[in-house]
C-alpha cells in the first residue's frame, strides 16, 4: 500500500449540527495492526476525537486488543476499528466483540479494517466484504446513491477526490444497504464493475458501517470525509436513525446464487443450463460444506434451496459458525432424475445463533446433489436508545447511570408521545422495551404513521420502585401498517409515569 497522495478539491460540506435531543455516549477507536501499518492512523484518531468533542460524544482510542472484554466493551456505544490489519483479536476477544456487537452494540469500520481478521467468518460478515487487492493512489469520483443516511445526507450526488481505491473479494451489495460506490471509468484499476465502497447493514441487535475511504492523512481533514464519519459513528451508536436494510436478494430476504460461498470444502461450480445464473454448487460428497461469511444466522426461521440430483440425494444441515458450529435445522434433498432437473425443498429452523451461515451436505457415496439457489427466512430484532427519537411531544431526555448511554427518555406524562422516523412499522411482530418507574407506570402504545395513526399493541409498564431499576416488558403486534413508528405513553396518576431506556422489535 502506498503512502498519502495530493488531495483532489472536492465540494466542501459543512459538518452537521448535532440535534439537541442527541445522547451523549461513548467510543473507541480501536487502531492496532499486525500487518502493514497506515501513517494516516493518528490523523484519524484526531478526526474523530474533534468529532466527538463537537458532536457530544467521548473518545477513547486504544491498540491494546485487552481492551475487548464483555465489561469494557459495555461502557461504549460504538467501537471503530481505524485501519487495523491482519489477525488482531484473540479467540476471546473476538466472542466478547461478536457478543457486544449482536447485544445492540455498533461496529464502524474505516479503511483497512477490511484487511483484518480473514480467519473469523463474524468479522468478515461484520465488515461486509475482506479487501483483495488496489491500484496505486488516485482521483476517482464516489456516486452516492443514498440520499438520506445521515452519514451521506449532505454528500455531493458526485464526489471526485483522491485516496486508495479497494477493490474486494466479494460484492457486498447483496448482503448489505450501499450508501456510496465508486465509478470505475473515472479511475485505473477498478476490478469489480459494481463496486460499492461504503455501505451500513442491522447485525443482530447492532448496527454495522464500513468506508473504504481513508488511507491518506488528508482525508481526515476533509470536510466532506469527517461528514462521512460521523454520521456512520452515529448510526452505529444508535443515536441517530437510519434504513440500512439489505435488497430484496440478501440474507434474510430473496434468493442467494449458492455458488457464491466464501469457502468450501470439497465442491466446485457445476455448469448447467437451467440453474439460476447458469452454475450450481456441485460435485458434492458426502462431509462436503460452504460457508457465507456475509449471510447470517441471527433470527433464522426457514430455509429454503433449489436442488437436482442424478445421485444419490442425501442432507443439507444448516449450521451456524462452522461447519460443525450450531445446527440450526436440515432438508432432505430426493433424487430428481436429472441434474437439470430442479425441485425445491424447504425446512423450518430453531434455535439461537447469529454466525455466519454454513451449508453442510450429507448422504451415500459418491456425487449426492447439486444445489442451484437457497433462501433464509429471517426474524429480524433491531434495537433501539429510546432517546434517539426524531421528534416528540412532552419527553425530555433523562440522566440515569443505569441506563443503556446513561440516558433514557423521560419525565413522560399522560399522552406524551415519541416518534422513530427511521424504524418502519412495516412486517412488526413485536415489542419489547427496558423501563423504569419510580412513578405511576402507565402504558406504551405501538402505533403506526402518527401519534394517533394505526394502534399495532401495547405494552403495561409496572412501577419498579425507582428510575434507576429497570425491567423488560413486551408484546405480540398486530395489524397491518408501514409509516414510521410512534410510542404513545398512556397512564393515570401524579407527575411522571415511567422511563424508557430503549426499545427492541421483531419482524
Amino acid at each position: 500500500m502506498l503512502a498519502a497522495a495530493v488531495l483532489a478539491t472536492a465540494a466542501a460540506t459543512a459538518i452537521p449540527a448535532v440535534p439537541a435531543e442527541a445522547a451523549a455516549f461513548k467510543v473507541l477507536v480501536f487502531s492496532k495492526t499486525a500487518g502493514f501499518r497506515h501513517d494516516s492512523i493518528p490523523a484519524g484518531v484526531q478526526a474523530i476525537r474533534d468529532l466527538g468533542a463537537a458532536g457530544d460524544f467521548e473518545v477513547n482510542a486504544t491498540e491494546d486488543a485487552g481492551a475487548f472484554t464483555s465489561s469494557n466493551l459495555a461502557q461504549y456505544r460504538a467501537v471503530v476499528f481505524l485501519s487495523t490489519t491482519g489477525d488482531v483479536l484473540d479467540a476471546a476477544q473476538q466472542a466478547a466483540f461478536q457478543s457486544y456487537v449482536d447485544g445492540g452494540g455498533g461496529y464502524v469500520g474505516v479503511h483497512a479494517a477490511a484487511d483484518t481478521e480473514y480467519d473469523w467468518p463474524y468479522y468478515g460478515q461484520l465488515t461486509g466484504a475482506w479487501f483483495d487487492s488496489h491500484p496505486s493512489i488516485q482521483q476517482a469520483n464516489v456516486k452516492t446513491e443514498d440520499t438520506a443516511h445521515p452519514a451521506t445526507s449532505g454528500l455531493p450526488a458526485t464526489w471526485t477526490r483522491t485516496d486508495e481505491w479497494y477493490n474486494y473479494r466479494t460484492n457486498p451489495r447483496p448482503n448489505v444497504h450501499v450508501l456510496q460506490s465508486l465509478d470505475e471509468s473515472s479511475y485505473s484499476g477498478g476490478t469489480m464493475g459494481d463496486h460499492p465502497i461504503t455501505w451500513c447493514h442491522p447485525q443482530a441487535s447492532g448496527r454495522a458501517f464500513y468506508t473504504g475511504l481513508g488511507h491518506t492523512a488528508e482525508s481526515y481533514t476533509e470536510p466532506n470525509f469527517r461528514s462521512l464519519l460521523l454520521g456512520g459513528i452515529r448510526y452505529a451508536a444508535g443515536a441517530v436513525q437510519a434504513d440500512c436494510a439489505p435488497p430484496s436478494g440478501g440474507p434474510g430476504g430473496g434468493t442467494i446464487e449458492a455458488e457464491s460461498y466464501t469457502s468450501q470444502s470439497g465442491v466446485q461450480p457445476a455448469s448447467h443450463g437451467t440453474a439460476s445464473g447458469g452454475t450450481t454448487v456441485g460435485f458434492i460428497d458426502n462431509g462436503d460444506w460452504v460457508g457465507y461469511a456475509s449471510v447470517g444466522t441471527a433470527g433464522a426461521t426457514g430455509f429454503t434451496a433449489r436442488v437436482s440430483s442424478a445421485g444419490a440425494g442425501g442432507t443439507i444441515q444448516v449450521r451456524s459458525g462452522s461447519p460443525t458450529g450450531t445446527l440450526l435445522g436440515s432438508v432432505t434433498v430426493p433424487v430428481t432424475g436429472s441434474w437439470d432437473t430442479f425441485t425445491t425443498v424447504s425446512t423450518t429452523l430453531t434455535g439461537s445463533a447469529s454466525g455466519p451461515l454454513y451449508l453442510v451436505f450429507t448422504g451415500g457415496s459418491g456425487s449426492l446433489f447439486d444445489v442451484d439457489t437457497f433462501s433464509l427466512t429471517t426474524s429480524a430484532t433491531t434495537t433501539v436508545e429510546g432517546e434517539a427519537y426524531t421528534s416528540q411531544s412532552g419527553v425530555q431526555p433523562a440522566d440515569h447511570a443505569g441506563a443503556s448511554g446513561g440516558r433514557t427518555v423521560g419525565y413522560i406524562n399522560n399522552g406524551d408521545w415519541a416518534a422513530y422516523s427511521g424504524v418502519s412499522t412495516s412486517g412488526l411482530k413485536s415489542f419489547g422495551a427496558r423501563v423504569s418507574s419510580a412513578g405511576s407506570g402507565g402504558t406504551i402504545q405501538v402505533r403506526s404513521g402518527s401519534a394517533t395513526g394505526t394502534l399495532l399493541g401495547s405494552v403495561n409498564v409496572p412501577v419498579t420502585g425507582s428510575w434507576d431499576t429497570f425491567r423488560t416488558v413486551s408484546g405480540t403486534l398486530t395489524g397491518s401498517a408501514s409509516g414510521p413508528l410512534y410510542l404513545v405513553f398512556t397512564g393515570s396518576g401524579g407527575n411522571y409515569l415511567f422511563d424508557l431506556d430503549s426499545f427492541t422489535v421483531t419482524r
